[in-house]
């Protein structure tokens, strides 16, 4: 092993949430509650990946994200990929994919919306468009980047 590598002990079950972009490693921790879990988490920011860019990674043992958990990552990291590995070894590798539409975890940012005075699930549905992520809410029909959403900063 070169000098240069540090060693990050392997998982035997779980999931590796790769190609994070720096800095959004914390933020996706948080969303999704991980630190909550009594599971081990590995937590690399701003690691090397190729000559310039840098990335975050988190392995989270005894967990397996559902393909709705991991389409949500895509708000944070559109690159992100998903490793499940079992018994030490990558059994399923998958990119995130933007989902159509977003149920439960948001919270309108317009405070006209009923949404914000009655008790219903909360709706948005996903575009992605040139100037980035937008979220268009079922109920008040407004669109929000996704900067305005105080759970994805």
């Amino acid at each position: 092993m070169s000098k240069n590598k540090l060693k990050v002990e392997a998982i035997a079950q779980g999931t590796v949430i790769d190609h994070i972009p720096a800095g959004m490693g914390v933020r996706i921790l948080k969303f999704f509650q991980l630190t909550d879990k009594n599971e081990r988490i590995t937590v690399g920011l701003n690691l090397r990946s190729g000559d310039t860019y840098k990335k975050d990674l988190i392995k989270v043992e005894n967990t397996v994200f559902t393909v709705e958990q991991a389409n949500q990552l895509a708000l944070f990291a559109s690159e992100a990929t998903i490793n499940e590995i079992n018994d030490f070894k990558v059994v399923n590798k998958y990119k995130v994919q933007l989902p159509d539409a977003i149920s439960g975890v948001l919270r309108c940012p317009n405070s006209n919306c009923i949404t914000r005075h009655e008790t219903v699930a909360t709706r948005f549905y996903v575009t992605e468009k040139h100037t980035g992520t937008t979220l268009k809410c079922h109920y008040c029909e407004k669109s929000f980047q996704t900067s305005l959403f105080s759970e994805l900063n």
